[in-house]
């Protein structure tokens, strides 16, 4: 069925940057008995696949037509096979798994797919990661196991964009009782609490050892630690610093997971101090990441200096820098750039003082030291940066004045994350580019690297736009980290891989079906 769409702005919602937002009630959650209770600092904005929750594979509930492994190798999941791509990179066809059924018993078939991917290209739902999945023009059906995409351009990271969780043709968008065919089903939910899921007898896999989950949403980091030591969590996910306590403990196990979920300072592009890019290269030069690296992370985690990991093939090796602050540099590019020292010690140019407010969410204890770190540096250089720690609700609208501690970064594939944060058509669309920048060469740049079928190019590409980026000081990179998890109890197939920013259910816990407890 061929779809009349153009890409519409993009407006990010709060849950995709792993916010606590509230959702329709769906009764009471069932008792918890024995169950595995995850402790997560986020809470769903939705439960709907279409509406964007964990397309990259992170659910428990629903499954895609390919899976994610550990080693960032994509597998077939709904698939019975890999994809046949066409020649000319623009028709890839998945023939399905024989015998897949919905928790509810209903027959998976290739017009579910249809239904899902239509849905979320589909204008009028506004689905917020309907521009991941610009480049498909049509989605066919044209018997009960074979599904055939139509593109408007080679698309080279299609095949990892088909991790999507599939929803039944028909499925309300909401999510308030997804049903899926992952190993897990739905229970209950209670909005700003939890969600209940129960392991599915059914599935073509067996029954998960772990029979019943808990996911437990507590977003101040020191309240999750506190509930991880008093035995109500069996997991979570926790800040370096916080989880130091746990290292060591008989009965508990921590895992420092490597990823490319970055932290940075955005800055807003319009505005007098933080719009000055001699004020962003000054600022960079200043920051000891070193130090953040030792203290703030207490090692886990590297210096960043880019969207784009290190540790992926895709990073351009020129954009780095000294992990150790250089303050004599960063007086110098203040001085380059027309800003003198005042009678207080902070740089003034055309009387305007270099003083800014720098926001970051008040629950988030990493990214609060690592403010507080920024704040120090920058002042020994003569810049003066206001903290204020605020809630999400508080943050969002003030994008556009102050700057903000951010987090982002995916290892899949440099198109991902990077084009609607620094294309200059996303400009002030919720969080996704909202310093509003923008420039033709990147513009160019990521477009040549969303719609190239030549592997070549999309890395020269790729590397070129990493270094005007750099060069013109979009944002200040702070750190990479690794994220942390604590699990009580000895289980056998516990597989770390490599993280992106949300992980959520996924990352560490993208396969706890698969886990059993040692004997």
């Amino acid at each position: 069925m061929r779809l009349a769409r153009r890409l519409a702005a993009l407006t990010v919602t709060s849950g995709l940057l792993a916010t606590a937002c509230s959702a329709p009630a769906t009764g009471p959650a069932a008792p918890a008995g024995d169950a595995f209770v995850i402790g997560l600092g986020s809470e769903f904005e939705t439960l709907s696949p279409v509406m964007g929750y964990a397309p990259d594979g992170g659910s428990l509930i629903y499954e895609g037509l390919m899976a994610r492994e550990p080693d960032l190798s994509v597998k077939p999941v709904l698939a019975a096979a890999p994809p046949v791509t066409s020649g000319d990179g623009r028709t890839v066809t998945f023939t399905l798994r024989d015998g897949v059924r919905f928790h509810d018993g209903r027959p998976l078939t290739s017009a579910d797919v249809e239904y899902t991917y239509e849905a979320v290209l589909e204008e009028s739902n506004n689905s917020p990661i309907r521009g991941d999945y610009a480049a498909i023009e049509e989605v066919d059906a044209p018997d009960a196991r074979t599904v055939v995409f139509r593109l408007a351009h080679p698309y080279a990271p299609l095949v990892q964009r088909t991790t999507l969780g599939i929803v039944p043709a028909g499925a309300p968008l909401t999510g308030d009782r997804p049903v899926g065919s992952g190993p897990y089903r739905f229970v209950s939910r209670i909005p700003g609490d939890k969600i209940v899921l129960e392991g599915s007898k059914d599935h073509r896999d067996g029954a998960p050892a772990i029979g019943r989950l808990v996911l437990a949403f507590a977003e101040d980091d020191n309240v999750r630690a506190t509930r991880m030591s008093a035995g109500e969590f069996d997991a979570a996910i926790l800040p370096p610093r916080a989880a130091a306590r746990f290292e060591g403990q008989p009965g508990l196990t921590v895992h420092k997971v490597p990823s490319a979920d970055y932290r940075g300072i955005m800055f807003p592009l319009g505005r007098p101090v933080t719009g000055d890019r001699a004020i962003r290269r000054a600022f960079s030069l200043a920051i000891d990441r070193k130090a953040m690296v030792d203290t703030v992370l207490a090692g886990a985690g590297e210096p960043a200096f880019g969207p784009v990991s290190p540790a992926t093939s895709w990073h351009n090796p020129e954009v780095t820098g000294s992990p150790a602050a250089d303050p004599e540099a960063a007086r110098k590019a203040l001085e380059e750039g027309g800003w003198a020292p005042g009678e207080d010690g902070i740089h003034v140019k055309d009387g305007v003082r270099a003083s800014f407010t720098l926001m970051y969410p008040a629950g988030d204890s990493l990214r609060k030291e690592l403010a507080l770190a920024v704040a120090s540096d920058a002042r020994k250089i003569g810049v003066d940066v206001r903290l204020a720690g605020l809630d999400w609700d508080a943050i969002e609208p003030r994008m556009s004045q102050d700057a903000l501690i951010m987090g982002w970064g995916s290892p899949y594939d440099p198109d991902y994350v990077n084009y609607e944060l620094f294309h200059s058509s996303y400009a002030g669309k919720g969080f996704f580019n909202p310093g509003r920048y923008g420039d033709p060469e990147v513009d160019d740049l990521l477009e040549t690297g969303r719609e190239s079928g030549d592997e070549a190019v999309r890395r020269k590409a790729y590397r070129d736009f990493q270094k005007i980026v750099r060069d013109d000081e979009v944002w200040t990179y702070l750190v990479f980290l690794k994220h942390v998890y604590v699990i009580r109890g000895d289980y056998r197939g516990v597989r770390p891989g490599v993280d992106a920013h949300e992980h959520a259910t996924g990352g560490l816990f993208r396969d706890i079906h698969t886990w059993k407890p040692a004997p």
